[in-house]
Formats: structure tokens, sequence, C-alpha cells
């Protein structure tokens, strides 16, 4: 079977620039409204080539619109702006807001091409694991057919129409990512990419501050249930989620561990090799999953997506082995690295939530029971407001709890789950806080010894990523 590389310049389908103000409800200030446009979109001047389309995007901290002389210098075809200049010499269409204009031109896109081509659109949203569920179903799908998914977190108002409109009339699957932002954050964006299938992963305490808690988390979870036209897959393991019904005539199934999940996860195996899942589905006898990527909450991922290619009717073996074959999830998403000085560094630090936290330090957990020494570099959790603190000190006698042999904190944020763990009275000098990263670096690598595994983790505001890359010697 053919496989279809991914590493192709995505490119709009073609359409005039009169065609484009139309979509984006905008007038054009320079060019000829009958000249094709056919680029790569962006908001970003550092990723634009010779004809693409600049959407200068007005921002709290900066303007793309001081950007357009790099853009045209770079060959950049259209500029879409709200404030237009006579002082470059490049196609603008003025709009009144570039990043709805963005939106509008997606949306033009996905009808011309979903009218006349056989695309299936499909939504991922969840407190965590979106993006490892993301690029696990795109490995599924890419040997079927021509498969278009988000760069990294490419998840929001802007980067989820970025994606869309790298579609063309080739195009067989189209995975996207819808990251919350409030209430109506993920309506606005569903009811016009409206998915064919969604993806409905877990309901947490990821952005609880800013969301006003869990029970607003799980409304705008949902809103992306409402939009589905004809099947939602559930986890039914997580209790807010098994009970989401979508509307109309779309069915829904589940995965899980639950004993009614079609896709059954019966029991799994974590070790410095991977984890091993035995799963079934349906009513088939059970099967053996080999995954190379760590973690309970990433056989999590990976049945999700196997649900998906059930509901799709692919072949199964052939869905198997792409799961696999995969190397990491992600960057900085449970990411093992071996040292050349013989211990191992698993680099999680892209993102954290109680729930995500607590699935890492327990793969932390079981990988130390087969005999390794076991240390938790660990920053803050953003976003979680006033149940922060109550979080950091819940975590800091987890670690307890799950014998991990030492803590290590980063920054000012994270020092009550220092704080937490040593008033424990099991422990005895087994945590360590540094203010910075800085600061901790050399003293984390004169702690390791050969056969160490280290965890790192934290929210991404905190930038353990970096010494976790750092520790591993990964550039």
């Amino acid at each position: 079977m053919h496989t279809f590389r991914q590493e192709r310049r995505w490119t709009l389908i073609e359409l005039s620039l009169a065609e484009v103000a139309l979509a984006v409800n905008g007038e054009i200030y320079r060019g000829d409204p009958s000249g094709p446009v056919s680029g790569v979109s962006s908001t970003d001047s550092r990723e634009i080539s010779s004809g693409d389309i600049f959407f200068a995007k007005l921002g709290a901290n900066d303007n793309g619109h001081r950007f357009l002389d790099e853009v045209f210098s770079k060959g950049a075809a259209l500029a879409i702006v709200s404030e237009p200049s006579d002082s470059v010499d490049i196609d603008q269409i003025v709009v009144s807001d570039t990043v709805e204009a963005l939106s509008a031109l997606a949306n033009e896109v996905l009808a011309r091409v979903r009218s006349s081509s056989f695309l299936t659109v499909i939504g991922i949203t969840g407190s965590n694991g979106k993006t490892s569920t993301k690029n696990m179903l795109a490995e599924i799908l890419k040997p079927v057919g021509a498969t278009v998914a988000p760069k990294g977190s490419y998840n929001n108002k802007v980067g989820l129409p970025t994606t869309v409109l790298k579609i063309d009339f080739d195009t067989r699957y189209l995975i996207l990512e819808y990251g919350a932002a409030g209430p109506g954050s993920i309506s606005k964006l569903a009811e016009w990419s409206r998915p064919d299938i969604s993806v409905i992963l877990k309901v947490g305490l990821a952005h609880a501050g800013v969301f006003g808690g869990l029970e607003e988390t799980a409304k705008i979870k949902a809103e992306l249930v409402h939009h589905t036209s004809q099947h939602v897959v559930l986890n039914f393991d997580d209790p807010i989620v098994r009970d989401y019904r979508p509307a109309g005539e779309a069915s829904f199934s589940g995965f899980g561990f639950d004993s009614s999940a079609h896709t059954r996860i019966i029991d799994t195996d974590i070790s410095l090799g991977g984890t091993v899942v035995r799963v079934q589905i349906g009513n088939s006898d059970p099967e053996v999953l080999r995954l190379n990527i760590l973690g309970e909450h990433q056989a999590m991922n990976a049945a999700a997506a196997l649900e998906v290619a059930e509901y799709l009717g692919l072949d199964r073996v052939q869905s198997f082995d792409a799961l696999e074959k995969m190397e990491l999830a992600e960057r900085w998403r449970m990411q093992l690295t071996k040292t050349s000085q013989d211990f191992y560094v698993i680099n999680d630090a892209y993102n954290a939530s109680p729930d995500s936290m607590r699935a890492a330090l327990q793969t932390l957990a079981t990988i130390g029971r087969s005999g390794h020494r076991t240390l938790a570099v660990l920053g803050s959790m953003a976003e979680l407001g006033e149940i922060s603190d109550q979080e950091h000190r819940s975590l800091g006698l987890l670690l307890v709890r799950y014998n991990i042999d030492k803590l290590i904190v980063v920054g000012q944020d994270a020092k009550i789950l220092h704080l937490s763990a040593t008033a424990e009275g099991s422990w005895d000098g087994e945590s360590a806080f540094y203010g910075s990263v800085e600061a901790a670096l050399p003293a984390i690598r004169g702690m390791l010894l050969a056969g160490d595994v280290v965890l790192v983790k934290s929210s991404n505001v905190s930038g353990l990523r970096f010494l976790g890359d750092d520790l591993a010697g990964v550039t």
C-alpha cells in the first residue's frame, strides 16, 4: 500500500485575489482581483516563504503589521491586514480583524474541498493527551490516505484554521485539535469546521483556575460533541466524558479500561523498553500492542486512536503496526533518552496538570520497582487558580507515597510542592529546592548515577523542558 509522505510543502487550493477578499469579507487594497493565490497561510513572519499569505495579527504584545517589509522581502504574495500600508509593494486585503479573517478563509477552503472530495474531518479535545493522540492517529491514517494534522499543538483560533488551510482536493483525512480558551471557544471553531468524528479524551483540572472549575471545563469540552456529525469516541474511564451524548443521529463508542468500552485496555506493562498493552476490540480476542512510548496514559491515547480507526473500518493489523513503529508521541511528551553516562531522562515538561503529573509519576514509580533509582524534577502546574496550592500540596504527598527516591523542585511557584513532601514524616532530606533552572541544573548533574531514571515535568512556562534537554544531551 502506498504511503503518502507528509514532508511536502502544503499549499492553499488556488483562489483568485477577489475570491479570497470575498471569503474574508475584506476589500482589495492593492493587487489584481483576478490574480491567483495559492500559498501557505501564516501569522508568523518567520514561516513565510515565496508565494505565501501573511496574516498581520494584532497581538497583546506585538503588531504583525510591522513585519510587512520582512514578508515582502521573503516573497510573500499577499498580506491580510487591518492597517494597510502604501510603503510596501505587496498585494493587500483589508479586514477588520485578521484572526477572524483566517478562520473565514479556512471555512471557505474547507467547504470547497468537502463539496468535491472524500474528506473526513476528525476533531480531538480533552484536558490532556490531545497532541499525542493526534500524532498516533496521524500515523495510523497516513498509509491509508493523504493526511493533514496540526503542527505541534496548533489547537487555538490561529492554529486550527492554519491547519485547515493545508488541505487540498487530494486530502483524505484532516485531524484537528480543539484547545479550550473559555466558554464558547471550542464551539466557535467547531461550528464551521464541523468534525465528522470527534474524540473526547478527558475532563481534568488543566485550566480549572482560568475556566472556573471542573464543571465549567466539562461544558466547554462538550461543545465539540454537539458539533460532530457522525460519531463521537468517548473516554469511558472518565465519569464526565462517558455521559456525553452527540446530537441528532450521530453515534458514539468508548475506549478505556472500563468493561463496556468497545476498545478496552485489559492491562499494561510499563518498562524502559516501552508500554505493552493488552487490548480487546469489540468481541475479538485480546491482542498485544507494544508501544515504544512510556505510560499508561499513552496506552489510553493509543486506545482512542484505535477506536477511531475501527469506526473508519481500517485494517487493524496495519493500525497496530503504525503505532508500534512510533518512537515518540511528541517532543517533550514522555520523551525517553538514555544518556552517554547511562542514566535515563524522561522529558515530559511541555505542559502539566494534576492529572498528567499523577500519570507521569505513576510511570516513574512503576519503572522504579524494577530496580532503578528514581528522581523527579518538577516545576509548577500553571492555570490552576485558587486550587493551585491544594494541588501542589497533594502532589508532594503523592511523591512520598509512590516512593520516589529523590525530588528536585525548581521555581518559586512550585515551592509548596517541596514543603509538602518534606513535611511528610517518612521523608528526611530526599527533597531539594532550587529557585531557578540555572541553579538546579549543575546540582542535578552532580546527583546522577548510571541506571538512574529522571522524570522532568512542569508546565511550559517553567522552562524545565530545556533543562530536560540539557540533562539528556538533546539539542
